[in-house]
C-alpha cells in the first residue's frame, strides 16, 4: 500500500543477499544443525495446539504460545538469506501443518478454551522466584515433578501471554506469505485478527485487562503491519485502540498495574527505563509507533519512537551491542546482570525499524554492531545451540541447560531463546541492501557477499564484495547492473572510521565523512569498482561504575577479548595494555577447532603476552572470558548522537 508518511529507506523489494565468509558459515551451520531439524525433534512445538483441550492438561511456561511463531520468524530470515529449496519444502509444510491447527474462531494457542485470550489458564509453570536456583528446582524429587507436570487435580492457575504468542505467529505468518505468497499464511494471520477484533474492538473489551501488558499488547505492531496488506481498517482501529491502552491500568483499581504508557513516555523524552513497564518485550508494542507514523503520518508517533530508543541506546546498549540487564533496562551500560538473547533480539528488530525510519548510516553502524558481537556471540558456532546469557564478562551456557525449566515433553530444546537467537543472523536481509525514499541503493552490509537489487525498467543489480571484512578494512565493491543504468549509490562510512577512503574505478573520491552515506550518483556499468578502505585503528569504550578502570577495545565493528583459551595467564593476572602506541600481530588460526574470527597478539605490561579474539568468539569452549580490560592511556569519550559507542583513540594512533 502506499502509506502517508513513507520510509526513509526500506529492504529493497525481491532483493537477495547471500553472504559468505564467517557469516555465511554461521548461516549453514544454522540452517542444517537447527532450522532443519528442529521441528521433528521438538513435535510438540506444533502439537500443543492440537490437544489443548484434552485432560490432563499440559503444564506449560506462560509463553508457550510463542515458540511456532519465533521459530517461522526467524526460520523465514534464515531461508531468506540462503534461497535452501531444502529448507523452502520444509518451511511449506511447517505452514500447512500451523494452519490446519487453527481452530474455526481464529484461535492459535495452546490454552483450553474458556481461557482463549483472557491472560489466564489453569495449566501454567509458575516461574521460581530466583531463577539462579532452576537448576536445584527442578532436580526437586524426580516424582513430585513428574507429578507437578502431569496431575490434572493441582491448580497451576497464572497468567499467560497468550495475545503476545498470537503476535509472534502473526509476524512468522506474514513474513512467509511476503516471501512465498502463500495464501493460507495470509488467511491464517487474518482469522487471528478477526477474533481480536471480536473480542477486543468493543469499547466495553480491553486487551490490556488481559494482564502481562508488555507482551500482551504486541499485536499493535502486526495488526498495524496487516492493515498495511490487506486495508482493513477495524485492524487499524484495534492498532490505535491498543495505543490507547498503552496509559492505562492493567486493573483499574490498582494503581502499580499501569502499562507501559510508551507514547506518553516517549513523547516526554522520559528515558525508557524509567517508564512502568522497561522490560524487553515492551520493544514489540513500541513497534507499532514506527507502523503507525507511517500509515497515519501523524508526527508524535515518530517522535515518541525515536526518543525511546535514543535513550536505550545511551543507557542499556552494552559494549558488545547486547541489550539490558536481568531482561529489563537498568538505565546502566555497565551493569553486569544477564544479558538475554531475546533481550538482544528485540533490539536489533527495533534498530531495524528506527534504521527505516530515519535513513541513518550510524543506526546501520549500530545495527552492526550489535549483530557481529553479541548477534554471533549468542549463537553456538555449530549451530546447534544458542545461549541465555551472553554477558560482557563471564562464560556462554547453552539456553538448554540455563533455562531447562521451559523444555517439556515433545519439545525437549524448546525455550524464549532457542526458538529465537537465530533471527540475529536472518536480520541481516532486512538491512543488508535497502533502497531510499528516493530510488537510491543503499549498501549496509560490509562481508563476502553477492547482493542483488532489482532497478526500474527490469535492469538488475548485482553487487559483490571480495574482501576479509570484519577481519580486514578494505571492501572491493563490484558494481553490476545488467545494462548500463543511472542511480544513486549510498556507501555507509561508519562513524568509528574517521579515516575512511574511496576509489572508484582508481579514482579517488573526496568529501568522505564518517557517520554518514557517501552518495556516488551516475550511471554504472558493468565492470564499475568502488573501493573502501576503513580506518581499522583500535578504538576505546572507556568504562565508569561497575567497569571503572577498564576500557573495551574495538578493532573497526569488532570488540577484542580476553579469552582464556589463548592465553597462558588467567583472567586475575591479565597485565595491563598500553593504549599509546599499541599495536597487534594477527594470529594464524586455520588449525585451531573451533577456529575464532579474529586472534591478535599484544605485549602488556612486563612484556607479558596476550592474545585477544572477537567477541563472537570468546568462550565457544566454555572457557571464562572478558571484555571490560585494564588499559592505561585512554580518555572517556562522552556519549553523543554523533558516537553512541562512546569510543575514541588514544593520541598515538595505532
Amino acid at each position: 500500500m502506499k502509506y502517508a508518511r513513507e520510509p526513509d529507506c526500506r529492504r529493497a523489494a525481491d532483493s537477495t543477499c547471500r553472504p559468505g565468509g564467517v557469516v555465511g558459515d554461521y548461516l549453514a551451520a544454522v540452517s542444517e544443525q537447527w532450522v532443519k531439524p528442529a521441528p521433528d525433534a521438538n513435535p510438540a512445538m506444533l502439537a500443543m495446539f492440537d490437544d489443548r483441550d484434552r485432560q490432563p492438561l499440559r503444564c506449560m511456561v506462560s509463553w508457550a504460545g510463542e515458540f511456532a511463531g519465533k521459530y517461522l520468524t526467524h526460520a523465514v530470515q534464515i531461508y531468506r538469506l540462503t534461497g535452501d529449496p531444502d529448507l523452502r519444502r520444509r518451511l511449506e509444510r511447517f505452514v500447512g501443518e500451523l494452519a490446519t491447527r487453527q481452530d474455526t474462531d481464529g484461535y492459535l494457542g495452546p490454552w483450553p478454551k474458556k481461557n482463549r485470550l483472557t491472560g489466564q489458564a489453569p495449566n501454567v509453570q509458575r516461574p521460581h522466584r530466583n531463577p539462579r536456583k532452576v537448576s536445584h528446582w527442578l532436580e526437586w524429587n524426580g516424582q513430585k515433578w513428574a507429578n507437578y507436570l502431569t496431575d490434572p487435580v493441582r491448580d497451576r492457575t497464572g497468567q499467560t501471554w497468550d495475545a503476545w504468542g498470537h503476535y509472534h505467529i502473526m509476524l512468522g505468518l506474514l513474513l512467509w506469505h511476503e516471501t512465498a505468497g502463500d495464501r493460507r499464511a495470509m488467511s491464517c494471520a487474518r482469522r487471528i485478527a478477526d477474533l481480536m477484533c471480536r473480542m477486543f474492538l468493543s469499547p466495553s473489551r480491553r486487551l490490556v485487562a488481559t494482564g502481562r501488558s508488555e507482551m500482551n499488547l504486541a499485536p499493535a505492531h502486526s495488526l498495524a503491519m496487516l492493515y498495511c496488506r490487506t486495508r482493513e481498517k477495524r485492524y487499524l482501529d484495534l492498532a490505535l485502540k491498543i495505543v490507547n491502552e498503552f496509559a492505562q491500568r492493567e486493573r483499574p483499581d490498582d494503581p502499580t498495574s499501569m502499562a507501559g504508557d510508551y507514547f506518553n513516555a516517549g513523547l516526554a523524552d522520559v528515558p525508557f527505563h524509567q517508564t512502568p513497564k522497561p522490560r524487553w518485550e515492551s520493544l514489540h508494542p513500541i513497534m507499532a509507533l514506527a507502523e503507525l507514523h507511517w500509515i497515519t503520518g501523524n508526527p508524535d508517533h515518530r517522535t515518541a519512537f525515536e526518543n525511546l530508543w535514543w535513550s536505550m541506546i545511551r543507557t542499556d546498549r552494552h559494549n558488545n551491542g547486547g541489550f539490558t540487564s536481568g531482561e529489563k533496562a537498568q538505565g546502566n551500560p555497565y551493569d553486569q546482570g544477564a544479558i538475554e538473547t531475546c533481550c538482544t533480539v528485540a533490539w536489533i528488530a527495533m534498530s531495524v525499524e528506527m534504521l527505516k525510519m530515519t535513513g541513518s548510516s550510524i543506526v546501520a553502524d549500530e545495527i552492526e554492531l550489535s549483530t557481529l558481537n553479541s548477534g554471533l556471540g549468542l549463537i553456538s558456532q555449530s549451530g546447534r545451540w544458542v545461549t541465555y546469557d551472553t554477558p560482557m564478562d563471564g562464560v556462554r551456557i547453552a539456553s538448554a541447560v540455563r533455562i531447562v525449566f521451559q523444555a517439556r515433553e515433545g519439545t525437549p530444546e524448546l525455550n524464549c531463546c532457542s526458538v529465537n537467537g537465530p533471527r540475529t543472523l536472518g536480520m541481516i536481509d532486512d538491512w543488508a541492501v535497502m533502497r531510499a525514499v528516493d530510488g537510491a541503493v543503499i549498501v549496509n552490509y560490509f562481508g563476502p557477499s553477492e547482493m542483488t537489487v532489482p532497478l526500474d525498467g527490469g535492469t538488475k543489480l548485482t553487487l559483490s564484495q571480495d574482501t576479509r571484512y570484519p577481519c580486514g578494512g578494505r571492501v572491493e565493491l563490484a558494481v553490476s547492473p545488467s545494462r548500463s543504468a543511472e542511480f544513486a549509490l549510498k556507501v555507509r562510512i561508519p562513524y568509528w572510521s574517521p579515516r575512511t577512503r574511496v576509489r572508484l574505478n582508481g579514482e579517488s573520491i573526496r568529501n568522505v565523512v564518517a557517520g554518514s552515506y557517501l552518495v556516488i550518483d551516475r550511471r554504472w556499468r558493468r565492470g564499475d569498482r568502488v573501493r573502501i578502505d576503513l580506518d581499522m585503528s583500535f578504538h576505546y569504550w572507556v568504562g565508569e561504575k561497575q567497569c571503572s578502570g577498564k576500557a573495551s577495545i574495538y578493532r573497526g565493528p569488532i570488540l577484542l577479548t580476553y579469552d582464556r583459551r589463548f592465553n597462558d595467564m588467567d583472567p586475575d593476572d591479565l597485565p595491563e595494555l598500553n593504549a599509546d602506541g599499541l599495536s597487534g600481530r594477527r594470529i594464524a588460526t586455520s588449525r585451531m577447532n573451533p577456529e575464532p574470527m579474529l586472534l591478535m597478539q599484544f605485549r602488556g605490561a612486563r612484556g607479558r603476552t596476550v592474545r585477544l579474539c572477537d567477541f563472537a568468539s570468546a568462550g565457544e569452549t566454555g572457557t571464562p572470558y572478558l571484555s571490560w580490560l585494564k588499559v592505561k592511556g585512554v580518555s572517556k569519550t562522552r556519549f553523543s548522537r554523533e558516537n553512541p559507542l562512546r569510543s575514541g583513540r588514544a593520541a598515538a594512533r595505532s
